[in-house]
């Protein structure tokens, strides 16, 4: 018998959804004591009043004498008085007890010792002149800290200091979460997975993020997917302490998707699906019998994060009475077109930089399975569900993933893909302050725009003019001549045909593209990689139509060589490097000079300065020959037009 696919509630925006929860949310939040060492960030559940008062004695707030106001009055440069030793005052140190009939305090440095029982002050006292006062910091029985406070450290040490050794929280939210799914395999267990099977990895993701809320947090090893099994593992957790359960995977509408099904076995099913990209099949319920909060988190990582983030985090800290806390946001200019649909808010998250006096962004992968996309992320936009698309070049609102500063020391590239952008990639994070490079590949010819648009510091171009057999130059002087550039060779390449290991279809070159059983993976329109690919067919005299494949496009010599591995593709146009890496073969075709276009605006900025300086090691250039199919004569040097290779 087929198995019945679940079927979605109508998608709700999110606010819907998060008030429709509220309105069934029936958790307790009970207190307990903890030691005040061991409080931080922990919300207080009463108001905490001081035992002490601090400090519980009137002390010397300076190193100097005690003395009777009174018997100083009158003193003044050229007419000292002189006063004697216990008769008068007494030396006293910084914290000590002022001794009784004492009223104020001489600093050392303005008393003049005569002999060992005289001194001589030239400047009268006031009463409790340098003196801390019983509770003049707290005063016994005053409250310190109001209730539903987060403790800081600071509050530690007052609370310390008023005799507060231990003190009433909230208890943490607890939250036990369910990873679901035949194909995944354990962690813990270190598994090597074979074809159709992952490593479950998003319980300890969103484990990790909802502990930096401040929950308490377990997980169950993946239970598979089988109807009985999930409600069985459900129903453990329901009867757990956990206020909060989630399910992971399985919240979507395809056969084995069973997390619906088995939270309706023990409560309400209150949202299924949110008008929201990614995220959008995310579950929310409440259960009959401890009004606890159920939560189908989806199954890619990127949705279920956009789960946690967007859904269950107002939940939690609506829990424990507090406000969600807020990221930084800065304005940036969009660096490429965002489509986005009407009646969705979408989630992009991008890289940032401040190029200039502006902050830029550019968009990452948009795919809710793409969890690289959340490690390169350094910021997020959020288009609203009444826009449909940002256009490039507009100025939006983004919210910060890290502090602005990482921002602000952000080298953006934006053009031509080179694995030699990794290498200097880590080399910039080896700095004593380290630089972050963010490398967004769009081809060279999308790095010359992006340079025109102001969107980047660098563009990484390998652009080949058939005319003049030169590089770069013509297509800058064509498209933005009006940009003053440096333009810094960093390696000239070995260009070729990237085949699977053992050439199973026995490829020898361009001209057996055109067999009937071979199939190619192309470079994307304005890449240099595709400017010299057609050039070659040219000269060939083949026609691009011949070809299978050749209008299959991909971004990176990665990405070409990753369909060659897997079967997608017998062969693609790429470099040397890309090909060891991934244990590929590899046809040389011809060699080719990637340049850095650097507008000389920026040559100043010490970041632009780092990287040349880099560029410029013999150790660098070292590791660059590792690679493999590079040269590195040119490396380095500033280049001019008509210096080919």
């Amino acid at each position: 018998m087929r198995d019945k696919r679940s079927i979605y509630l109508n998608t709700i925006p999110i606010k819907e959804a998060i008030d429709r929860v509220k309105e069934y949310l029936d958790i307790e939040v009970k207190e307990e004591v903890v030691e005040t060492h061991k409080a931080i960030d922990r919300i207080t559940s009463r108001p905490i009043y001081a035992i002490y008062s601090c400090p519980t004695y009137h002390s010397a707030a300076m190193d100097g004498i005690c003395v009777r106001a009174e018997t100083t009055f009158g003193a003044r440069e050229g007419a000292p008085k002189r006063l004697k030793k216990s008769k008068d005052f007494l030396y006293v140190n910084t914290g000590d007890p002022i001794p009784q009939g004492f009223d104020a305090v001489i600093m050392i440095e303005n008393v003049q010792e005569i002999d060992d029982d005289t001194v001589s002050i030239e400047k009268s006292a006031y009463p409790y002149q340098y003196i801390r006062r019983i509770g003049e910091d707290i005063v016994s029985t005053e409250m310190i800290i109001p209730q539903n406070h987060r403790i800081t450290p600071y509050d530690i040490g007052a609370l310390l200091s008023g005799g507060i050794f231990e003190l009433f929280v909230k208890e943490k939210i607890k939250i036990k979460i369910i990873p679901t799914g035949d194909e995944v395999l354990d962690f813990t267990k270190r598994p090597r997975p074979m074809p159709g099977q992952v490593i479950e990895s998003n319980s300890v993701l969103l484990k990790s993020i909802a502990e930096k809320w401040g929950c308490e947090v377990s997980r169950i090893a993946p239970v598979p997917d089988d109807l009985g099994k999930i409600s069985s593992a459900l129903e453990s957790a329901l009867n757990s302490d956990a206020h909060i359960v989630v399910v992971c995977a399985g919240s979507s509408a395809g056969s084995k998707d069973y997390s619906r099904r088995a939270m309706e076995r023990f409560g309400k099913v209150l949202v299924h699906g949110i008008s929201a990209m990614p995220g959008k099949p995310s579950i929310l319920g409440i259960s009959d019998t401890h009004g606890k909060l159920m939560v189908g988190a989806p199954g890619y990582p990127v949705s279920a994060v956009i789960c946690f983030e967007e859904l269950l985090k107002p939940i939690v800290f609506h829990l424990i009475n507090q406000p969600v806390p807020e990221r930084e946001k800065v304005e940036v200019m969009l660096n490429k077109r965002l489509p986005s649909k009407l009646g969705q808010t979408e989630f992009v998250r991008v890289c940032i930089g401040k190029v200039g006096n502006r902050y830029v962004a550019n968009p990452l992968k948009r795919g809710a399975s793409l969890i690289t996309s959340m490690v390169e992320a350094q910021g997020i936009l959020k288009v609203p569900e009444s826009v449909e698309g940002i256009d490039q070049g507009s100025f939006v609102e983004a919210e910060l993933l890290v502090e602005k500063n990482h921002v602000e020391n952000t080298l953006i590239c934006v053009g031509s893909h080179d694995n030699i952008l990794d290498l200097l990639s880590n080399e910039l994070m080896s700095l004593e302050i380290p630089i972050r490079l963010s490398s967004t590949h769009v081809g060279s010819m999308g790095g010359l725009i992006s340079l025109k648009r102001g969107g980047s510091h660098i563009a990484g171009s390998h652009l080949y003019d058939p005319e003049t057999g030169d590089y770069n130059f013509p297509f800058i002087e064509k498209y933005i001549p009006e940009i003053d550039l440096m333009v810094i060779n960093l390696a000239v390449r070995h260009q070729g045909l990237m085949i699977k290991k053992g050439n199973p279809k026995k490829i020898q070159g361009i001209q057996d593209l055109v067999r009937e059983d071979v199939i190619f993976i192309n470079r994307q329109k304005g890449s240099g990689t595709r400017i010299l690919f057609d050039d070659l067919l040219k000269k060939q005299g083949i026609s691009p139509s011949l070809i299978k494949g050749y209008d299959r496009e991909e971004y990176t010599h990665m990405e070409i060589g990753v369909n060659v591995l897997s079967g997608t593709a017998d062969v693609g146009m790429g470099i040397f490097a890309a090909a060891k890496a991934l244990g590929l073969d590899f046809i040389p075709i011809t060699k080719e000079r990637y340049d850095l276009l650097i507008p000389k605006r920026f040559i100043s900025d010490k970041k632009i300065q780092a990287l040349m300086d880099i560029i410029n090691r013999d150790s660098f250039k070292k590791k660059i020959l590792a690679l493999g199919g590079y040269e590195t004569h040119l490396t380095g040097m500033i280049m001019e037009k008509g210096m080919g290779i």
